[in-house]
């Protein structure tokens, strides 16, 4: 009889432990199988691949991962990306600027604006154009700043930045960058007000004033138009934004422009001024 009671308890120990280890066995294979690569959708499986190139120790490797997620198009892959704007090295940091743009406008805007001040040139430029092309409003400061940058390239890329975003609120930094008398900011070490010297970011500057499309740039642009002395791609520029914002204020100007020396610039008044008579038209004026 005890014998029998010991082989039952024996028995009935084994039987426990074989459940045990079947459930723990199981476990750990669904453990495995939600780490098996096979089980990731092929999207998955190249944002992975890509994350864990982010991780090397080569610079090369690093820009090539971040160009291949960009390459994807895909919120979850500018996730992966984000933290490489924070890469010590400055041409990851850059190329990273254009890997996130997949992601909401207030997600990819917070995580460029701290590059505006970074120091390497660089680095400033991209992350301007990439705020250009989120069209977000919460942008427009950090890049009305980058209006006085040091460098060309960066005043450059803000002005076109500000262009795409179209608010109101950057016309007048946009249209001092043009005459200084409308507000720039006068230099910090001479306190003496500065001109804009840089052929691209004039013209960039008389562009997205058009783009913006607000009359209170049109002084400005007046002034320039009517300006012998400025470059020929820049009158033609003021033209073009004139009559793309058209307020009637500048017709006088644009028809004298009509009969400039520049044949370019007498037919892009003349664009100008047709695109206003039919604005008016449409306005019942």
């Amino acid at each position: 009889m005890q014998t029998y009671q010991r082989s039952s308890v024996l028995n009935w120990t084994i039987l426990v432990s074989v459940v045990l280890l079947v459930g723990v066995g199981e476990r750990l294979i669904s453990v495995h199988a939600a780490q098996d690569p096979t089980r990731l959708t092929p999207i998955q499986l190249a944002i992975e691949k890509q994350r864990q190139r982010l991780s090397s120790a080569e610079i090369e490797d690093r820009r090539e991962a971040l160009m291949q997620l960009r390459a994807l198009q895909r919120p979850e892959a500018s996730r992966v990306a984000l933290s490489a704007l924070n890469d010590p090295a400055p041409i990851v940091r850059a190329t990273a600027t254009a890997a996130v743009l997949w992601l909401p406008a207030h997600e990819s805007v917070a995580g460029l604006l701290p590059l505006l001040s970074d120091k390497d040139e660089f680095v400033r430029r991209q992350p301007a154009y990439a705020l250009g092309l989120t069209r977000s409003r919460s942008a427009v400061t950090g890049l009305v700043e980058r209006l006085t940058d040091k460098k060309d390239s960066v005043r450059g890329a803000a002005a076109v930045a500000l262009g795409q975003i179209a608010d109101a609120t950057s016309v007048t930094a946009l249209a001092a960058v043009l005459n200084p008398q409308a507000g720039l900011a006068s230099s910090k070490k001479s306190g003496k007000t500065k001109r804009e010297q840089n052929p691209f970011v004039l013209r960039s500057a008389a562009r997205s004033l058009g783009q913006i499309g607000n009359r209170a740039g049109v002084p400005a642009l007046i002034g320039v138009l009517q300006d012998d002395k400025a470059e020929a791609d820049l009158r033609r520029e003021a033209a073009s934004a004139l009559g793309e914002i058209g307020d009637a204020s500048a017709i006088p100007a644009l028809r004298d422009a009509t009969t400039a020396a520049d044949p370019y610039l007498a037919e892009t008044a003349h664009q100008a001024l047709r695109r206003i008579s039919r604005a008016q038209t449409a306005a019942g004026i």
